[in-house]
């Protein structure tokens, strides 16, 4: 583990960094959501495992490392641990803020209309998947009133029909009672737009006229990237 991290300690008002600390404490509490600069917020997360003064550099380390604030609370555990002066304590607390917004987001879109609730799920598709290094493909299944009955992670890969079958696909929604699909998958590196396929629209097109035959709707396609989304019925290409 890195001599940077220890257990955490109470500031000491004779300590040099603890105005500093109660600074950011004082603006995290009170001034708002644009107080604090990503790497500050960073550095706030990071007080409890990281030595005193270590904290700053370390934060200013992750975000040029992986880009952004996202980028590290997304990142893989074994990415992090790479980062000079971040352990294991340090891991789990950067994984513990993604998690909760992860929750969080999920919330927001639990036992609610997915199409009443677009921008909600858009939000937690997002903090989902937008920062995943590989692609994933899933499939949200919906009631009659299109609230999410189950979220099924098909599998990593390109998605195309040797990853997702439109046959398997419509059949677990008859399974399971689902009347309704939104398909879903991420494109790891550019513009969603830009990444958008032609096996992307043909799958899309082959599942939803297997779930035409059989009375299950394809409401959409959503590609998800760091950049954004992009949405298939929209553009008129379902």
């Amino acid at each position: 583990m890195p001599q940077a991290e220890e257990n955490s300690k109470k500031d000491s008002p004779g300590h040099s960094g603890s105005g500093h600390r109660a600074r950011l404490r004082e603006r995290l509490l009170y001034g708002g959501a644009k107080a604090l600069a990503d790497y500050e917020v960073l550095e706030y997360l990071l007080f409890a495992a990281v030595r005193r003064g270590g904290a700053l550099p370390v934060a200013k380390a992750l975000i040029k490392h992986f880009g952004s604030f996202a980028g590290v609370l997304n990142a893989d555990p074994g990415a992090l641990h790479r980062v000079d002066g971040v352990g294991l304590t340090s891991t789990a607390a950067l994984k513990s803020v993604a998690l909760a917004a992860r929750r969080m987001a999920r919330r927001e879109v639990r036992d609610k209309p997915m199409l009443g609730s677009w921008q909600a799920l858009l939000d937690y598709l997002v903090i989902d998947m937008a920062h995943l290094t590989v692609e994933r493909v899933r499939v949200l299944y919906l009631d009659t009133r299109n609230r999410l009955i189950d979220d099924h992670d098909v599998g990593d890969g390109s998605i195309d029909e040797a990853a997702i079958h439109p046959r398997e696909v419509i059949r677990r929604a008859l399974d399971i009672g689902a009347s309704a699909l939104i398909l879903v998958h991420n494109h790891h590196s550019g513009s969603p737009e830009r990444s958008r396929s032609r096996a992307d629209i043909q799958i899309t097109n082959r599942i939803a006229e297997a779930g035409r035959r059989l009375g299950v709707t394809v409401h959409d396609h959503v590609i998800i990237g760091r950049e954004g989304h992009v949405s298939l019925r929209p553009k008129g290409l379902i």
